[in-house]
């Protein structure tokens, strides 16, 4: 199972209890969804990242595909993997190892990375910011 599968079965056994309980067999089914949401991933990444611009160095080149992942998670995972809350979903926090916690999405969560496109306002300052990081080395 990847991490995606795995990110699944945990957030689903802690907020989505009767949905996960009604699974046949989890570790196929957690399976089969972590690798289909990694193909997503990839697709849109691909798609997000879009032609490499001439002159692009490596360290910019690593740095807009990384981001393209995550902005690619950003999108698939809320869809896929890290769905809202049953109604009624609220287990007990004091039986579960910290490391295991993780609280639903909400926007602008704090651990989600803020997705910058082309179409942001802050796209033009990011890419100028890069493009100066680039000549000075």
């Amino acid at each position: 199972m990847n991490q995606y599968g795995t990110m699944a079965q945990r957030h689903w056994a802690r907020w989505l209890p009767e949905r996960y309980a009604a699974i046949q067999d989890p570790g196929s089914f957690f399976s089969a969804l972590g690798e289909e949401t990694a193909r997503l991933i990839a697709d849109l990444s691909l798609e997000l990242a879009g032609d490499d611009p001439p002159g692009e160095d490596y360290l910019v080149k690593v740095g807009r595909l990384n981001m393209a992942r995550l902005q690619a998670e950003e999108i698939i995972l809320p869809q896929r993997i890290l769905l809202p809350p049953e109604p009624g979903a609220d287990p007990d926090e004091d039986d579960q190892d910290p490391a295991d916690r993780s609280e639903p999405p909400t926007p602008g969560h704090p651990g989600l990375p803020l997705a910058v496109d082309r179409s942001h306002p802050l796209w033009e300052q990011v890419n100028a910011e890069q493009e100066d990081l680039g000549r000075r080395r």
